[in-house]
């Protein structure tokens, strides 16, 4: 079983930190000048330069809550957990407490070893915010590194539902059932996690992930089983029922199963896919809506889906015949990061289909 790390200063001082710095202006010039000179420090790792100057900024401004904040987390990177826990134990009272306060507080908390105390921490935080993917995501890496796997995986999926739009509780998802034995949500999440964070470690993770995702599926013989019922079926015995969503889903796969006969490569997938979104667009599209077989038809529709197959799947299938690829169709490969620039893929609210039970089952080896 693999191990996730938790990295939540990693992503105050790069993606998160971004926002924080830009709610943290005050309008006192003084003041955001020292933040500003904070920030400088604590990317270079000067957390005692970033201490002394961020007290200066709170001295202009004692009630701004991103100063406080940014104090509590800047002496959790220094290691003085006493100081960040007073702290961030006096904002979280404030009304104003907001996401990234219960963040910081759930950091301070594992630093400490107080696992039940982040617990309590992040319910609370979720209670107030009930659509926060980031406190899901947080609950989850806590249960996960319990060895709470079920636990962790329905704090995530939650997060999906509530906030579609939040690539980590997709990594997260995506990654733990791929090392389960069900690998239908590892490809699903997974390839919209690569639509959301294209460029990242992670994101070259995911595409092995999803490659290996697709070819155990058809390892599997009773993943894609004939015995699926299907909406023909349902029209011919007079039955108004439709399958749910994951057997439609496994189902239009099926009908396209013979053309992987010869392996799993990103040109039997280009084909495979192809079929699934023409077959899945006749049938099932009006029934179960859903945003990335959307963004794959239009795409398609576009000519951009066999570039759109290569990025995901080519790098981890041959590197170095990815490469050749993208230097034979250059214009191809141009217009798709184009496309991603003016059409990215946007996961909507309502389109959630995990409805069977959420239970970590790990993979037989």
């Amino acid at each position: 079983m693999y191990f996730l790390r938790r990295a939540a200063f990693l992503m105050f001082l790069c993606v998160g930190f971004a926002g924080m710095i830009a709610s943290a202006q005050s309008g006192n010039a003084d003041a955001d000048k020292l933040f500003n000179t904070a920030r400088s420090f604590i990317t270079a790792g000067d957390y005692s330069n970033a201490v002394l100057v961020l007290n200066r900024a709170i001295e202009l401004e004692p009630q701004n809550l991103e100063f406080r904040k940014q104090l509590a987390f800047t002496y959790y990177l220094q290691h003085d957990l006493d100081k960040a826990d007073d702290i961030i134990k006096t904002l979280l009272k404030r009304d104003d407490a907001d996401v990234q306060t219960y963040q910081i507080a759930g950091d301070i908390l594992q630093a400490r070893r107080d696992l039940k105390g982040a617990e309590k921490n992040y319910d609370r935080g979720i209670r107030k915010f009930p659509n926060s993917g980031e406190l899901h995501n947080e609950m989850g890496l806590l249960y996960f590194n319990e060895r709470k796997y079920t636990d962790a995986l329905k704090y995530w999926i939650k997060g999906i539902e509530v906030a579609p739009a939040y690539a980590a509780n997709y990594y997260n998802a995506a990654r733990t059932y791929f090392y389960s034995n069900d690998k239908f949500w590892a490809i699903l999440y997974g390839e919209i996690f690569i639509n959301l964070e294209r460029n990242s470690t992670r994101t070259a993770e995911m595409r092995g992930i999803l490659l290996e995702s697709y070819k155990s599926l058809f390892n599997n013989p009773d993943a894609l089983s004939p015995a699926l019922p299907s909406l023909d079926d349902s029209k011919k015995s007079g039955q108004d029922d439709i399958p749910d969503f994951r057997h439609a889903v496994l189902n239009t796969i099926a009908k396209s199963s013979s053309v992987v006969m010869h392996g799993v490569t990103p040109d039997a997938l280009i084909m495979l896919r192809t079929r699934f979104i023409l077959e899945w667009r006749r049938f099932y599209k009006l029934y179960y809506p859903y945003a990335l077989f959307d963004f794959q038809q239009q795409l398609l529709k576009n000519g951009l889906f066999e570039a759109y197959n290569q990025w995901i799947f080519g790098p981890a299938a041959n590197q170095a015949n990815y490469r050749t690829w993208t230097q034979l169709h250059k214009e191809d490969y141009d217009r798709l990061m184009q496309y991603f620039q003016q059409t990215p893929l946007r996961p909507k609210a309502g389109e959630f289909y995990q409805k069977d039970k959420i239970d970590y089952q790990p993979l037989q080896q």
